[in-house]
């Protein structure tokens, strides 16, 4: 529907609209569901001359002529607005030769929005907190920074905004937090883009690009959760994983040879310590050429896997987009031959430097070009490799970045790097998804550092090379939680820092930090401290073994997460204002996640730290350690010696885990214990304080082959699992779906 002289309004649902300045449908690399027809959409009749007023059975938009937009919801509660007054920066601008003054001597110049075709500025009403844009350092609340959407491999030691305004990831989605109210916003939109979330001043916030048209998708709903279902119903999903990838990864650039690896591996197994992959970074290649191997250090991959596989471990190679150029290369060969490459502005394949030096660059924009990069992923398949890191796909250059007019050709829509960088990694990873499904039928295992809105469908990511610096833990934390919000819900960091060295302590409260973080994985630089778990003394081991055997425990209630996020697109890990909204000591907690809404973690990540702060929302909490019962709603002070990381339960909570894993074969887990935290049926004190408690408990668990895709056409086992204290074996089972044959031959049930 068209509002004022360049502004239209669809409602995609009567919670989602999308508002955009051209009526001309244009393809969306995130959006890339048919939306089907746009229903709901109401005129108001006699809202007055200068203002056209539209309604959804549960939204309201009020537009003046010139295109402002208010937007209320069902109870005509102001949810958003645009802002009307003057918009007055509340610092000082500088001019261009104060600008290169502050450059030359090393400063960051915020500078750039004034290069925006359009910008959106919004009101700030002055209770907001902010969340979300993907990877981006800092805290959990993204008010007052200001960000740049424009993937950027930066190897500078990153740190707390605004320094870093540009990272990996380029996820243009933020939710905003009221007392009551809470809303969300995605631009689909790909050239480089600026989001000030109140850095220019505290009265408005804005995001606009420097070319491209507008278009937004403004979500509402009532809480966390139905802003990210509503942003995920657009955007895509991330379908089940392979279950394996859920167990330990080992990595660092690089292993150098097959003899290396094996070792590795069967150190693993040595120490007793589970472990289900092991990376290899760029060396493993022949002169780092993509889709070959170096004949000297790894004469056989389908040895080495072999070989891995009997020790239950799975081999990952990484690949990156940058193809060297040398005649009689298949790679160069074949994508000469089909024009395969972009091209500068003369038409001419362009060129530049990365690991393998003179290189060029494939043009994902081309379905023909993704489907030929992902039949080589065959090459890898056949040799038993289980997952490809795609990495460097920024995509990052070593003579300079790309110039803004290298021409992507597309397959009948020429498009310029400008307008593609942001999305050039998302394309890789959809090329290496689909490659892999086709070549190996079994769910693709991807890795990416750059990525776009909607990439969760293809990958998982990690946040890039990070620095083994305990600011670099702490902000990991933020980072996991805005990302999972930002629909990205396979997230993880590399555990340890893979720039500079770690020490013991790091290491230790690392690996703490992340035992529930989707992605799994330790991993380093050439020229630092190694961090495989047994490198320093035995109580550095002995916390690796403890915290890995932990995660194993709990595999299974982590893939019953991967699975409801198939279905509601919440994240594994959740900050905690996303259960417990309206208590605002949870809004900007920044050094605790919750693990679904059962788990909640606390790590310390303070150097020499032995206690902390930890607080506990409402409800009772178990202390994983100590089995001590807590009311929350408050904070406590708890001891954590070096090998203690917070951990507490909510009671009423039923957990799945399994026991003894030390790598993940499916269909040899036979039996499932469910651990039951009980509330009492009384009203019980605890800590003198009185609670009324539930009487029974309920939990959906999810079973299948954990391998391949049977799951679609129904293969699969939902169990219910009632607990109950009146009842006088406490535990129920209910199948409430059965398709999978290889059903637990053994449930059994301990009370905590």
């Amino acid at each position: 529907m068209k509002i004022g002289e360049n502004i239209y309004i669809d409602a995609i649902t009567d919670r989602i609209l999308r508002i955009h300045s051209s009526d001309t449908k244009t393809g969306s690399f995130a959006v890339e569901e048919d939306l089907g027809l746009k229903r709901g959409l109401r005129e108001i009749t006699g809202a007055g001359k200068s203002v056209t007023a539209v309604e959804t059975d549960y939204l309201t938009v009020y537009a003046e002529k010139d295109g402002t937009l208010k937007i209320y919801d069902k109870r005509q509660k102001i949810l958003c607005a645009d802002y009307e007054g003057e918009q007055e920066p509340e610092i000082q601008k500088l001019s261009e030769e104060e600008s290169e003054q502050m450059r030359q001597e090393g400063h960051v110049v915020h500078a750039g929005e004034d290069d925006c075709k359009f910008r959106v500025v919004k009101k700030l009403f002055g209770d907001e907190v902010i969340y979300g844009l993907g990877d981006k350092t800092g805290f959990l609340n993204k008010k007052g920074y200001d960000y740049i959407m424009w993937n950027s491999d930066n190897p500078d030691p990153q740190v707390e905004n605004p320094t870093f305004r540009a990272m990996y990831k380029s996820i243009p989605f933020f939710i905003v937090l009221r007392e009551e109210s809470v809303y969300g916003i995605f631009m689909d939109n790909t050239y480089k883009s600026y989001f000030d979330m109140g850095f220019e001043s505290s009265q408005y916030y804005s995001f606009g690009a420097v070319e491209g048209e507008l278009d937004y998708y403004f979500i509402a709903g009532d809480t966390i959760a139905d802003i990210v279902e509503g942003y995920t119903g657009l955007t895509g999903r991330a379908p089940l994983p392979q279950m394996w990838t859920l167990g330990y990864h080992q990595s660092r650039w690089s292993y150098a040879s097959a003899e290396e690896v094996l070792c590795l591996a069967k150190n693993f197994r040595t120490y007793g310590i589970p472990c289900d992959a092991i990376h290899l970074d760029i060396d493993y290649m022949d002169h780092f050429k993509v889709f070959t191997n170096n004949e000297e250090t790894f004469p056989s991959l389908e040895k080495l896997s072999d070989e891995l596989s009997q020790m239950g471990i799975k081999l990952v190679t990484i690949i990156d987009p940058g193809t060297k150029a040398e005649e009689g290369y298949h790679m160069y060969d074949e994508g000469m031959e089909n024009g395969y490459f972009a091209k500068d502005a003369e038409g001419n394949v362009y060129h530049n430097a990365v690991w393998p030096g003179d290189s060029v660059f494939p043009d994902f924009t081309s379905k023909k070009v993704r489907e030929w990069w992902g039949n080589q992923t065959k090459i890898l398949t056949e040799q038993g490799i289980r997952g490809i890191w795609n990495d460097m796909n920024e995509p990052a250059s070593f003579k300079g970045p790309l110039p803004e007019d290298i021409v992507f050709s597309g397959d009948d829509l020429p498009r310029l790097h400008k307008e593609v960088h942001n999305v050039y990694g998302h394309l890789m990873a959809k090329a290496t998804y689909e490659g892999l499904k086709k070549h190996d039928g079994r769910r693709p295992f991807v890795i990416t550092r750059a990525c776009y809105s909607g990439s969760q469908k293809y990958t998982t990511v990690w946040t890039g090379d990070n620095q083994s610096l305990w600011a670099h833990l702490q902000m990991s934390i933020p980072q996991m939680l805005n990302l999972g919000m930002s629909g990205m819900p396979i997230v993880g960091t590399d555990i340890g820092g893979f720039g500079a060295h770690t020490t013991p302590e790091l290491l230790s409260r690392w690996i703490e930090a992340a035992c529930f973080s989707p992605l799994f994985r330790n991993h380093s630089a050439k020229d630092t401290r190694r961090q495989e778990p047994w490198v320093f003394d035995k109580e550095t081991l002995d916390i690796n073994r403890k915290y890995i055997e932990l995660r194993y425990k709990y595999l299974p209630y982590l893939y019953d997460l991967c699975y409801e996020e198939t279905k509601t697109g919440l994240p594994v890990l959740r900050p905690l204002v996303m259960h417990y909204q309206q208590d605002k000591n949870t809004w900007e907690c920044n050094d605790e996640y919750l693990v679904g809404s059962c788990i909640l973690v606390a790590p310390v990540t303070q150097q020499g730290a032995r206690e902390r702060m930890v607080y506990l929302p409402e409800g009772i909490w178990v202390d994983y350690w100590t089995r001590e019962r807590i009311t929350g709603g408050c904070y406590i002070l708890k001891e954590a010696p070096l090998n203690i990381c917070p951990l507490y339960v909510k009671a009423g909570s039923i957990l799945p885990v399994y026991e003894g894993l030390h790598s993940i074969e499916p269909e040899h887990i036979k039996a499932l214990t469910l651990e039951y935290y009980p509330e009492s049926t009384k009203k019980t004190a605890i800590f003198g304080r009185k609670q009324e408690v539930q009487e029974e408990c309920r939990y959906v668990h999810y079973q299948d082959n954990g391998i391949d895709f049977a799951y679609e056409n129904g293969e699969y086992n939902l169990y219910e699992f009632i607990f109950s204290e009146k009842r006088s074996n406490g535990l129920k089972v209910k199948m409430l779906h059965e398709g999978f044959e290889g059903k637990y031959q053994d449930i059994k049930a301990v009370v905590c």
